[in-house]
């Protein structure tokens, strides 16, 4: 048989097994590199993997050819399971599609079923984007969300590893984590963080107690700004009064009147001439 023929064969093959349900051997399939899922809950996959066992895997995974085998596309937990259960094959559904597109719906997949924590949602849109040099824009509407949505979603990863850490070990929800953005400074906000979760606090309680912290935070900003003017004014007065120990030093008659009055700080320095005359300045 001529290598024509066997490479026809095989584009046959390939097309037979596209958009149909195949069993595919376990390890022919390797892991999709676009996976937004990272944790995956031990107790979950072995309750899976026994519902597997006994009733095997009624929806089929979705793969991909790929340069040596297969790449899934969508079914991350399923595939874990069955490795577990101990199964060989699993039944697959074989699609031709582009890196972005499987990205998307290994992404819109995880989405739709609440797969991923907020953190994890954040961090697949934010390299969906940058991989593919998507908008926000394109992303929403490929995810089937709200620019302003994929916006806020976004936003999250501006928390420190350590704070996105601490809201996921105490079971925070993507509302906490919304209202520590409102405090921007980093030192405060884990302050603030761990009273949250010492405190128990529900978002509502913990919205208010940020609100009262950025309204004491805009006050002493407020102190501390008239502060530093008044600190200014003080400096230019001990200028003034330099100015006028200078001339006396010199021999010269001078007088000076300071007064307070409707705000303002009123100067009036005497200085005497060489014809003895008194001058006003």
């Amino acid at each position: 048989m001529s290598i024509m023929t066997k490479t026809r064969e095989r584009n046959v093959q390939t097309v037979k097994e596209l958009g149909k349900v195949v069993e595919v051997p376990i390890n022919a399939i390797s892991a999709n590199s676009d996976q937004p899922r990272k944790n995956f809950d031990t107790e979950e996959l072995t309750k899976l993997a026994k519902s597997i066992s006994q009733d095997g895997i009624i929806q089929p995974l979705i793969i991909r050819k790929a340069q040596s085998g297969y790449e899934l596309v969508s079914g991350e937990r399923r595939l874990r399971a069955a490795k577990m259960a101990g199964f060989r094959s699993v039944p697959c559904v074989v699609v031709d599609i582009s890196d972005k597109r499987s990205a998307v719906i290994a992404l819109v997949e995880n989405i739709q079923r609440a797969d991923l924590d907020f953190f994890e949602e954040a961090n697949a849109i934010s390299a969906l984007i940058e991989k593919y040099s998507m908008t926000q824009e394109d992303a929403a509407i490929r995810l089937g969300m709200a620019q302003s949505t994929i916006a806020n979603k976004l936003r999250l990863l501006n928390l420190t590893a350590e704070e996105q850490r601490l809201i996921r070990t105490n079971s925070l929800s993507e509302r906490h984590a919304r209202a520590l953005l409102k405090i921007g400074d980093e030192a405060q906000r884990k302050e603030i963080l761990t009273k949250v979760i010492r405190n128990k606090m529900n978002v509502a309680q913990t919205e208010k107690y940020i609100s009262e912290c950025a309204e004491k935070e805009k006050i002493k900003k407020s102190y501390r700004k008239r502060a530093a003017v008044f600190k200014d004014i003080r400096l230019f007065l001990n200028t003034v009064d330099k100015a006028v120990e200078v001339i006396k030093l010199a021999g010269i008659d001078t007088q000076v009147q300071k007064k307070k009055q409707n705000g303002f700080i009123e100067y009036t320095i005497r200085i005497a001439d060489n014809s003895g005359e008194e001058v006003n300045i």
